[in-house]
């Protein structure tokens, strides 16, 4: 049976780990580190595939498949104290974190994969970038959503900086909600409602198999007020901003 370790135990191991453990009948073992004791001890109470090991190389002996969810910064370090086997196969979800690197890293390790999984695989709804394809992270990623496998590394660093978006589009739902607030809607109502609103736009795109601008188009008539609302953004500058934005971040994680 698969079985898969992971060094590193933060939010999106949590969320691969419920995405593998949830409504299944035979989950596999999972391994986890346990440098995050909270989180580490709360999953394997509610999993009993779930054991924490008591370091990060024990869970590089208990299994082959070994996710490395470390904070970036630390994972040279990290990752050069620990002896890995040519049997590994490493599995990162570290952004700006090259192939080349993870081959330095975990050498003798036979093969690294990069790989960029959303919390949304807490629930099986995923749809993770992996790069290269490779059948043991296409097993794990297929169990928890979808996978899509980008042309090459820098498409790959092209998928990471999309991601970067999420916190600046929850802000901008925040920002609606605080104004509606401001004129007279009781905070909790504003919040129910704009995210109802925009949750129910996302079943929308879900649904939609055309391109996002011809989707755009069906939600505004002319000289209705979501154009007049597009209009002003794009006049204050607001694609100039995104594209300007997306290109800072692609630089970093591209390492440049």
């Amino acid at each position: 049976m698969q079985s898969y370790g992971f060094v590193g135990t933060g939010e999106i191991t949590a969320a691969i780990v419920e995405g593998l453990g949830t409504g299944v009948a035979d989950p596999p073992d999972v391994f986890l580190s346990p440098r995050n004791h909270d989180v580490a001890h709360a999953l394997a109470a509610r999993f009993p595939n779930v054991r924490v090991c008591g370091t990060n190389q024990e869970v590089l002996d208990r299994t082959t498949t070994i996710v490395v969810a470390v904070r970036p910064q630390v994972a040279r370090e990290v990752l050069t104290g620990l002896v890995f086997r040519p049997a590994h196969v490493v599995v990162s979800v570290l952004a700006g974190v090259s192939l080349e690197q993870l081959r330095e890293w975990t050498a003798p390790a036979a093969r690294q994969v990069r790989s960029i999984p959303l919390p949304t695989v807490s629930r099986g709804a995923g749809r993770t970038a992996v790069y290269p394809d490779d059948p043991v992270a296409r097993t794990l990623f297929e169990s928890v959503g979808d996978v899509v496998v980008p042309r090459d590394e820098p498409a790959l660093a092209t998928f990471s900086t999309a991601t970067a978006t999420f916190a600046a589009h929850l802000d901008q739902l925040a920002t609606i909600a605080h104004w509606m607030t401001e004129h007279g809607v009781a905070s909790e109502e504003a919040d129910a409602y704009v995210a109802h609103v925009f949750g129910e736009l996302g079943r929308t795109l879900l649904q939609h198999s055309g391109t996002l601008e011809d989707l755009a188009g069906k939600h505004m008539t002319p000289g209705g007020i979501n154009e007049q609302f597009l209009a002003d953004l794009r006049g204050d500058g607001l694609r100039d901003s995104v594209r300007k934005s997306l290109d800072a971040v692609l630089a970093r994680v591209s390492g440049q």
